[in-house]
C-alpha cells in the first residue's frame, strides 16, 4: 500500500481533485489523505465519497502550535508552514509506514510507486527542480522541491521530519531571508544534515514549467515519454507539476509565465485541462 497526503482549500479544488482522478488511474494500491483547509472542500470532498480517501477538516488537524502562528501567516505562508504537519499526522495517526507529500498542482501520467521504490532502504526521498537554466532560482527558492517526498516512520524519517515540522513552525514566509525561503529553503542541505536521504534521479518524477524545456516530449502507444535534449535519456512522464496554473473567470485558461512549446501544450497542458 502506497500513503499519499496532500492539502488544499476550496481554491485548489478542482486540481485536487484532477491529481486524486490521476492517482486513482494509475495506481490501485494506494490511500490519499486529504487535509481540507476550509468548509467547503472538506464539505464537497465529504459529499463525494471518494474510494481511497480520507478527508480530514480543520479542527481535526491543527494542534495548539499552529493554531498559535496561524494568524500571523499568509494563507499561503500558513499551506506551507502546514506540510510538514500533515505529513506527521497521517504517519501518526493511521500508524502508517511510510507517508508521501503531494502537491495539488501534480497530475500524474504513470504509477508513482516506481519513484518511491527508487529510495531503496533509504528514508527520506527529496526532488530537485532541476531548473532549465534561464528559470533558476535555486540561490532563493532552493535546489529541491517540496512537491513530491517521502518519508519513513523510521528513527531517520522521523528526525528529519520533525526537525523540518519545528523549523516551519518557527519561520515560513513567501521572501527570501536569511538563507530561508518558505518551507523550502530548508531542503538544501539535506543530503548532508541528515541520514538516509534518497534524491530521486528518475527525470519523470519532477517535469515542471520550469524544466520542460530541456525536454522533448513524446506519446507512444498511451503512455508519455520525455527525452533530455543534451543527453538523448529517455524516460516516462510519471508527474507533471502544473505551477501557476490559472482557470480564469472568462473562461480562459493562464498558463503561467514559462515558456512552453505546442509540443508541451498538446502533450501535457491539454489532458490536463
Amino acid at each position: 500500500m502506497y500513503n499519499y497526503c496532500t492539502l488544499f482549500d476550496s481554491n485548489y479544488l478542482t486540481r485536487g481533485l484532477a491529481l486524486y482522478e490521476s492517482l486513482k488511474r494509475y495506481s490501485d494500491n494506494f490511500h490519499l489523505y486529504i487535509f481540507a483547509f476550509d468548509d467547503l472542500a472538506y464539505n464537497l470532498l465529504s459529499k463525494l465519497n471518494l474510494e481511497n480517501v480520507t478527508v480530514i477538516p480543520l479542527n481535526e488537524f491543527e494542534d495548539h502550535q499552529l493554531l498559535r502562528i496561524k494568524n500571523h501567516r499568509t494563507k499561503t505562508e500558513y499551506c506551507w508552514t502546514c506540510t510538514p504537519s500533515i505529513i506527521k499526522y497521517s504517519i501518526e495517526t493511521y500508524a502508517l509506514d511510510s507517508c508521501t507529500y503531494l502537491d495539488a498542482d501534480l497530475y500524474f501520467f504513470s504509477n508513482p510507486a516506481v519513484l518511491i521504490e527508487e529510495m531503496g532502504d533509504k528514508s527520506i526521498l527529496i526532488t530537485e527542480h532541476r531548473y532549465t537554466s534561464i528559470y533558476d532560482q535555486s540561490s532563493t527558492s532552493g535546489i529541491y522541491c517540496v512537491q513530491f517526498m517521502t518519508f519513513k516512520n523510521d528513527k531517520k524519517g522521523m528526525t528529519a521530519l520533525n526537525w523540518w515540522r519545528k523549523a516551519c513552525n518557527n519561520w515560513c514566509y513567501a521572501r527570501f531571508e536569511d538563507g530561508k525561503f518558505g518551507d523550502q529553503k530548508y531542503l538544501d542541505d539535506w543530503p548532508i544534515r541528515f541520514k538516509g536521504v534518497h534524491v530521486l534521479k528518475n527525470l519523470g518524477g519532477g517535469v515542471a514549467p520550469w524544466n520542460v524545456q530541456q525536454y522533448k516530449l513524446v506519446k507512444e502507444n498511451n503512455n508519455l515519454y520525455g527525452i533530455k535534449k543534451t543527453t538523448s535519456e529517455r524516460f516516462q512522464i510519471v508527474f507533471y507539476h502544473f505551477h501557476n496554473f490559472k482557470i480564469l473567470s472568462n473562461n480562459k485558461i493562464d498558463l503561467g509565465n514559462y515558456k512552453l512549446d505546442n509540443n508541451v501544450i498538446e502533450c501535457l497542458y491539454k489532458p490536463y485541462v
